[in-house]
């Protein structure tokens, strides 16, 4: 859809455009993604018993609800886009916000659509090669084009962007309802011999369990995700809650059953060797309809980078209207009436951050980095509990719950580090305090890069974009 452009003097600015339906498809399908149909593995590994193992699915989707109320708050309270960034602008000043602008635009968005896009060129190419590991270079090669696919989607239209959204939510939907119905069906004829062996053999390892919370959380990854948008929210006041409310519990119960599923079919130790288990599940319990799951990753992989990319696209575009970022960021296409420079620009990084193929060492990477902000999100709100006790708040909910959130992100953050330090973590402390050192030049003194004027009208020209303004307040 495009915009009428003889009206003269028009503000240009993203309009609301996302519903309800739109709203949840957004949080169901950027949450489910890869993890569910590769997760389970590595944090059956860490766990090491069905029952903790299950009861750990469930608790992320418990911390991932609260975190999402308490961001419910946040996003009625601030509907500005851009998430986190918005809340550390308001509770925190502009440093912290920026800090998360410059971790969040070059690492954590770009970090995310790579790994989701690596998995599905990982599955695609897998289901044609099957003597021998395939090629890094053709997964590579597939990687690319689907970013490439999914800025072009995203960039022409945000109606076309929500539909997408909307279609592939409903298709993976059916794929995971396929998984659920072969898993009660095993079930059913008595198939409950891995399920009956309950937490025996469960970890105590301090380490062990954060990181199998990082592969869980991982799975659950986008709960936030419409916080990002919430300016092209129609009606955000109503419709925030009612998404966060409609998509995470659906998400955590599709979950839940799906690992009941995997284990009335594969063994522990079956699991823990697979390193695409519901590939492995379709094998051993759909028989000629096993093609179904190699093709479901594919279609839930690709729905999750397309959620992904539009929400990333929103937070480097609010950043730079802010003066954190790069001007020409936050411009608009005249038209079309999507942040189109800011969508070039994160899929840019992701293509650079698919090189290495190394998809482990991405998640460790996003999960360590994505806690800190998480947790800093729910301090956000217990500071502003107090400094701004009279702003409006439509939702609102019991201090308790930012304050859990709070301490569980410190353990999340903390845990890894004292049990198993990784070479990740210390580059995403590095990557974090080198955002100090750009703060103070580049936003405190508003020094400028020479040329940059020149870029700016370069791109603006090539681009057909133009400054825009904020639907905040609308």
């Amino acid at each position: 859809m495009e915009r009428d452009v003889s009206t003269p003097n028009d503000a240009l600015h993203l309009e609301r455009r996302v519903g309800l339906v739109s709203g949840v498809a957004l949080i169901v399908g950027t949450m489910i993604g890869s993890g569910i149909f590769v997760s389970p593995s590595t944090l059956l590994v860490k766990t090491k018993s069905p029952g903790l193992f299950l009861v750990i699915w469930a608790a992320c989707g418990l911390l991932s609800t609260l975190g999402a109320l308490s961001y419910a708050e946040l996003g009625t309270m601030i509907t500005e886009s851009g998430a986190e960034y918005a809340y550390y602008r308001h509770a925190f000043g502009s440093l912290p916000a920026f800090i998360f602008s410059w971790v969040c635009t070059l690492v954590l968005k770009p970090s995310q659509l790579a790994i989701i896009c690596l998995a599905f060129a990982k599955y695609t190419v897998e289901a044609f090669v099957t003597e021998c590991e395939p090629p890094i270079f053709i997964i590579q090669i597939l990687c690319v084009a689907i970013i490439g696919l999914i800025t072009f989607i995203n960039c022409f239209s945000v109606k076309l962007a929500t539909k997408v959204q909307n279609i592939f939510t409903a298709a993976k939907l059916v794929a995971i309802a396929i998984i659920i119905a072969g898993g009660l069906y095993m079930i059913g004829i008595g198939n409950t011999q891995y399920l009956s062996q309950g937490f025996e053999g469960s970890t105590t390892s301090f380490g062990d369990i954060a990181t199998a919370f990082y592969s869980g959380l991982w799975a659950y990854d986008g709960w936030n995700n419409l916080n990002y948008v919430t300016e092209e929210l129609k009606n955000p006041f109503v419709n925030l809650p009612r998404s966060i409310m409609i998509g995470i519990p659906l998400t955590t119960a599709c979950y839940v059953l799906v690992n009941v599923a995997y284990l009335a079919v594969l063994s522990p130790t079956e699991m823990m060797q697979s390193e695409a288990v519901a590939v492995t599940f379709g094998t051993r319990a759909l028989g000629t309809l096993a093609w179904l799951m190699p093709l479901a990753v594919c279609i839930s992989c690709f729905g999750s980078a397309n959620g992904t990319l539009f929400v990333g696209g929103r937070l480097c575009y609010v950043a730079s209207r802010e003066g954190h970022l790069v001007d020409v960021l936050s411009y608009v296409h005249i038209r079309r009436l999507t942040p189109s420079p800011a969508l070039l620009f994160n899929s840019a990084v992701a293509l650079m951050m698919i090189i290495p193929g190394d998809i482990a060492s991405l998640i460790d990477f996003f999960s360590f980095t994505a806690w800190i902000f998480y947790g800093a999100a729910m301090l956000a709100l217990i500071v502003m509990r107090f400094t701004k006790k009279d702003a409006p708040r439509p939702y609102k909910v019991p201090i308790i719950i930012p304050v859990i959130v709070l301490i569980i992100s410190v353990y999340l953050v903390i845990g890894p580090i004292v049990d198993n330090p990784k070479i990740e973590y210390l580059y995403a402390t590095l990557f974090i305090l080198a955002g100090f050192l750009l703060y103070v030049p580049f936003v405190y003194y508003k020094k400028v890069l020479p040329g940059m004027s020149y870029v700016t009208t370069f791109l603006q020209l090539l681009l057909e974009v133009a400054p825009s303004t904020s639907m905040a307040e609308d």
